[in-house]
Formats: structure tokens, sequence, C-alpha cells
């Protein structure tokens, strides 16, 4: 006998309740128990949904720790190296812990297992090997151009790469697991034990007798990811080796790479575009100024888990049904528009009305970031009313357009960032990036409905599922 919802509330709640509600917990049940791919895929956002939730608790109590323990100059140091890292560290994959998203599907559906195991092994070589070279060029990079760098910033960014191969590897993992629907596997290591075991090692180093500064934050932040991913690593190739029985080997590494080519600039743009702001504040203002505004943005983590968790969700289930009925890929990119946008508006409020007293947390100073928060939050939930376009761009070979829309739109957030923060300060930052997250939004909305003839508005696809 399994759980339903619908039942439960109908032997527990009057008739009257349970009337009203049986529509959304009939919703609920049909994520949790249906055995199809729509079902899958919801059940994987839930999963996501829920992980996002969690790490978006452990990364604010840690964030608020480390900037109690470090104060403000140390912490936005420590915030700028490590959001760079993070940046740096996905990019080193060159686009294959996406790319493999999009194959490992269409291999399975068609029963090319020998380009399966191909992929899963050289993907891995590939980016372990790239991501080593480019931490040892970054290294270099910041030697050779100390001179012009602030001295403070130095060697914090030196220790840095050294995190690079791992961060690198670790997203390539939850690329392999999410293209098996293997979401524990896929987010818990990136989104939840990381950042714990960042905290703890930090917290040690520190009852150790260690200077409570940037560089025993990147120390800790090493020792971390290492165990992280490494554990990851073992876990991830446990499962594979149990559900891809040993044969013959295809590479097509060619393929692989010209396809990961354009998919690895979307990426870049992308991540670029999403931490954007926290660079240019650290390009243009002091650590303190960095340290605010990178609380600031910690605070709307609530909202942008949704779209992030409904993106992990979704991005296998659309390379899918690219290969089989158009109307079922229309039908279910309409539907993640909704999955998106209402918890997304919801999470907003809730940030709005809690902001305050969160960002009190980290010390008075933060709370200048406030009203910050307004600004921000109106550009996220811009970006949720089309939902996770270019997902459904990058799975349906269209990689390359959404690629050029991302390019666009990083242009214009560097150069509105240029223009405004010299003026308006971190006024400035928030005002590019909210104007910046609506012409993506806008943008990729636009490139999908003319690719595609797909509808990604929320009120467009509500009307039109109501038709």
């Amino acid at each position: 006998m399994r759980f339903s919802a619908a039942t439960t509330a109908g032997r527990f709640l009057p008739q009257r309740w349970a009337l009203r509600v049986s529509p959304l917990l009939g919703r609920i049940d049909a994520v949790l128990f249906t055995a199809d791919e729509r079902g899958e895929a919801g059940r994987m956002s839930l999963i996501a949904f829920t992980i996002r939730i969690i790490s978006a608790v452990i990364a604010f109590v840690s964030q608020v720790l480390m900037a109690r323990w470090m104060g403000s100059f140390e912490y936005g140091i420590f915030v700028l190296v490590w959001v760079t890292m993070v940046i740096v560290g996905n990019l080193a994959c060159l686009g294959f812990h996406t790319s493999v998203i999009r194959f490992i599907p269409e291999y399975r559906e068609r029963g090319l297992l020998a380009e399966l195991r191909g992929i899963v092994v050289a993907s891995r070589v590939f980016v372990l090997a790239a991501s080593t070279a480019i931490a040892g060029l970054g290294a270099l990079g910041v030697w050779l151009f100390s001179p012009w760098i602030e001295n403070y910033y130095v060697v914090p960014f030196i220790l840095g790469v050294i995190c690079l191969p791992m961060i690198a590897l670790g997203d390539l993992l939850q690329g392999l697991a999410r293209a098996n629907s293997w979401a524990l596997f896929a987010l818990s290591p990136t989104y939840l034990v990381r950042p714990v075991l960042i905290l703890v090692c930090m917290a040690l180093m520190l009852a150790m007798g260690y200077a409570p500064d940037a560089r025993t934050a990147i120390f800790a932040s090493i020792a971390a990811t290492y165990a992280t991913t490494l554990g990851q690593f073992m876990g991830v190739t446990a499962r594979i080796d149990r559900k891809l029985a040993p044969g013959p080997m295809k590479v097509h590494f060619a393929q692989w790479f010209m396809v990961s080519l354009p998919i690895f600039l979307v990426e870049s743009f992308f991540f670029l575009l999403t931490n954007a702001d926290v660079l240019m504040v650290g390009a243009y203002l002091d650590p303190d100024d960095v340290a605010v505004y990178f609380a600031t943005v910690k605070t709307l983590a609530l909202v942008h888990f949704v779209y992030f968790a409904v993106k992990a969700g979704v991005a296998q289930r659309y390379a899918q049904f690219t290969h089989g009925e158009p109307e079922r890929l229309a039908a279910f990119a309409r539907e993640t528009v909704s999955w998106t946008f209402w918890p997304s508006l919801l999470m907003a409020l809730l940030v709005l009305a809690l902001g305050q007293p969160m960002l009190v947390l980290f010390g008075p100073e933060f709370t200048a970031g406030y009203p910050l928060l307004f600004l921000l939050v109106f550009g996220v939930v811009a970006r949720a009313a089309v939902g996770p376009c270019e997902s459904l761009l990058t799975m349906s070979g269209n990689q390359n357009i959404c690629a050029a829309v991302y390019a666009m739109t990083l242009a214009f957030n560097i150069g509105l960032n240029v223009a405004l923060i010299p003026f308006f300060h971190l006024w400035g930052a928030a005002i590019a990036t909210s104007l910046a997250m609506v012409f993506e939004a806008s943008a990729l909305s636009f490139t999908v409905w003319r690719k595609l003839g797909i509808v990604m508005l929320i009120f467009a696809t509500a009307r039109k599922g109501n038709a």
C-alpha cells in the first residue's frame, strides 16, 4: 500500500475542505507516483527543489558565520576569490558537463552503448586534464600580473586555483548524474555536502589557532572541495558501472567537442551573467562593499533555487522529447514555466518580508543592502516568468543562437555595470543586474517562440492551458 495525499485528505479532513484541496493533492500524487517521463521529471525537480531549500539554509548560515568570524573586509576578499573559482571551475568543463545531459539520453534511447561508454569515460578524462591546465595558467597569470592586483588578493587567488580541477570534475559528475536522473547524486555533493564541510573545516582551523582571515577560509574550501568531489566520483562511478555493462567503447570526441563548444559559450555567458555584478563590484569597490553586496545576493537564494531546481529536473526530458513528438515537447515546456514562476513569486515575497532581519545576522553594516533586494527580486521573477528557456534551446539543438542571446545579455549587463557602478555604487550594480535579467528573459522567450514555435511566458501559457 502506498501513501496518497488525496486519499489521506479525504479520510481526515471535513468533506468540504477535502473537495477544495483534492485537485492540488491530486497533482502532488501525480508528481510522486506517475511512472511516465513527466512524473520522473517532476520528481527530480521536487528533489532538486528540496535540496536547494536545504542548501539555501546551509549556505545562509555558513556565510553568516564566515562573515562574523572574518569581518566584512576579509569576508569580501574570500567571497570574490571563491566566486571567481566557482565560475572558472564551471567554465573549465568547456561545456561537457551539459552536453553529456544531451548525449546520454539520446544514446540510451537509440541503444548506442559503445558511444555511451565512450562519452562517460572521455568526458571525465578531458575535463580533469583541461581544468588542471587552466588552473596552472591561472596561477601563472596571477603571479605575472601581481603588480597590478591589490596585494591582499594575490595570495588568496593563487591558493584558490588549487580548487579548480575538483570544482570542474564535480560539475561534470553532476551532469552525468542528472543525465541518469540521479537527483541526489547530482545535487547533494555541491549544494549540501561541500558547504557543510567548508564550515566544519573553517571552524576546526579556527579552533586550532589559525587566523580568521580569507587565506584560512580558502584552505578550508580546498579541503572541503577535494573531499566532496572525490566522494562524488566514487559514488557516481559505482552506479554507472552497475548500470552500464562492460563492452566496446567508441569515442567521437570531435563531434562532442563541436556540440559542447556552443554549450560552453552558453554556460559561460550564463555563469558570468549570474555573477557579473559581484565581479564588477569587486573591480570597482572595496572588499567591504563586495561583502555587503554578496550578502544581499545570498538572501535571494530562496528565489533563485526554484529556477535551478526546475532546470535540473527537466533538461534531460527536453532532450528526450526533442527526438519524439513535438506536441509533447511543447506541452511539457509550457508546463515547466508554471513550475518555475509561481514558487519563485512566493519565495520573492518571503525574501522581501524577511530580508532585513536576515541581513542583520551578517552584521549591522550589511543592512545597507536591503533596499537593493527590491530591484534584484524584480529581475529574478522576470527570469522565472519564462521558465528554463535556455535549457530548452540547448537540448533541442539551438545552442548557437542561445549563446548569441547570452553574449548580448552579458555585454548589456557589463556595459550597464561599467556605466552605473562608478556613479551609483551598489545601486548601480543592482540596476544593471535587474535590467539585464529582464532583457535576458525577453530575448530567450522570443527566441524559443521563433525557433520552436513554443510560447514560454507564464500568463500566455496559462491562457493556452485553459483554452
